[in-house]
């Protein structure tokens, strides 16, 4: 083997000790800034699984949970959309909102059952803010039944 396959052979063993580092940032705050086993992030299109030395990416977030894996326990996250950078064990997602599921609270779902209800037309962008309204509501009452 040559040096420079070892080196590599060896800080990979050295990233998979460490973990993956997950840092999740709002306008108002870092909300999370933890290592992690693995992650899940609510891709604007769908679930992305990410583990330790996974190639780089960005993408576009959805509404949806953010879930991560340590020790052995799933921590979980309620994600407002953003975007996300996969690089060198580093995930990075930035959103205009992120709430804990332990966070969620009945007055929180309260909240959302309000915004859902504010949108009364019948013209697209209404029936879109509606329904984009009704996701993030979906996505809190799982998240409280999860935690």
């Amino acid at each position: 083997m040559t040096a420079w396959a070892l080196g590599r052979r060896s800080s990979s063993i050295v990233a998979a000790k460490k973990g993956i580092r997950c840092t999740v940032i709002t306008p108002e705050r870092r909300v999370l800034d933890e290592t992690a086993d693995a992650v899940v992030i609510p891709a604007h299109d769908g679930e992305l699984g990410i583990l330790v030395n996974r190639a780089a990416l960005m993408c576009e977030l959805g509404v949806g949970q953010f879930r991560y894996q340590k020790g052995g326990q799933t921590r979980r996250m309620f994600i407002d959309g953003g975007f996300a950078q996969v690089h060198d064990n580093d995930v990075t997602v930035l959103t205009g909102s992120a709430v804990p599921a332990a966070d969620i609270t009945p007055e929180t779902l309260a909240e959302a059952e309000r915004a859902v209800e504010e949108f009364r037309g019948h013209d697209p962008e209404t029936l879109e803010a509606r329904r984009h309204a009704q996701r993030r509501l979906s996505v809190l009452r799982a998240l409280q039944g999860a935690s």
